[in-house]
């Protein structure tokens, strides 16, 4: 009796295992097969679904550059294609490849930001460039921002405008690009608003001579000549020694220029017709 069960167990062992191994190998199937409808449901919600569709591109912040073409821009770079299916889910946008194309095609906007607004709408914030200077070249001028880049085209200049006039031909005119350093521009700006401030005298342009030397003509008349490759602090300090110990304000209408471009020195010259 004792041999006969051990001998039943022995050649039913194999059997039992088969089957643990089938109902183990159905319930890892069954698993399977739920997870998977899972995901193909949670990748149908996000890549097809109706609410995540987008559906509104909200605009803010512009003034020049037309709210209509900016959505244009921004629903040209939303639809991609999934496993060869249109899509426009609002999980796809990629945002700082669609603003990084809205800069390179609209030289007038400094900033842009695009924010997801669940579950279905882009709100679009712009920064446009503002104009401080006209910068001109040749036969045209452009409107430069504080960074030192032009961004749109002037035909307006009037003799009143405050301008940057380059006689160099160096520079390649592409809108949204620097053509100016920030530091030199802010320099220009500095003049500008000491000689209106201090002395009352406003400046009417700036001449890119070249590369170094820069002059800077007043609504008076005469010139400043700086080297924009040397001290321009220094050369400031020299300009306000000289107009307010040895120049008066009565004469600085005959002045034709003051030279601050030579070490310790700044030298100037009246008008020949003037006489002293």
């Amino acid at each position: 009796m004792k041999k006969y069960r051990k001998l039943y167990r022995i050649k039913n062992l194999p059997r039992r295992r088969r089957r643990l191994k089938t109902i183990l190998k159905n319930r890892f199937l069954g698993l399977g097969i739920l997870i998977s409808i899972i995901l193909s449901g949670f990748f149908y919600l996000i890549f097809f679904a109706s609410p995540f569709q987008v559906r509104e591109i909200e605009v803010s912040g512009n003034s020049r550059v037309s709210t209509e073409s900016l959505q244009e821009a921004v629903w040209g770079q939303i639809e991609r294609r999934v496993f060869f299916s249109p899509s426009k889910s609002i999980f796809l946008v990629n945002s700082n490849k669609t603003a990084e194309n809205i800069l390179n095609n609209f030289p007038g906007i400094a900033e842009i930001k695009i924010n997801r607004d669940l579950p279905n709408a882009l709100k679009v914030i712009v920064s446009e460039r503002v104009g401080l200077i006209v910068w001109c070249q040749a036969d045209r001028c452009f409107s430069l921002d504080k960074e030192g880049v032009i961004f749109g085209e002037v035909f307006d200049v009037t003799s009143e405008t405050f301008k940057i006039q380059n006689l160099t031909s160096i520079l390649e005119l592409k809108l949204g690009k620097e053509v100016i350093e920030k530091e030199k521009l802010n320099k220009i700006l500095e003049i500008e608003s000491k000689l209106k401030n201090n002395f009352r005298v406003d400046i009417s342009q700036t001449i890119v001579v070249s590369e170094e030397r820069w002059n800077v003509k007043t609504f008076e008349g005469w010139e400043i000549y700086l080297d924009f490759e040397k001290d321009l602090d220094w050369q400031l300090a020299k300009l306000y020694s000289v107009l307010e110990k040895e120049i008066p304000s009565e004469k600085r209408g005959n002045l034709e220029y003051i030279d601050l471009r030579f070490g310790n020195f700044a030298p100037y010259k009246y008008r020949a017709d003037y006489s002293m």
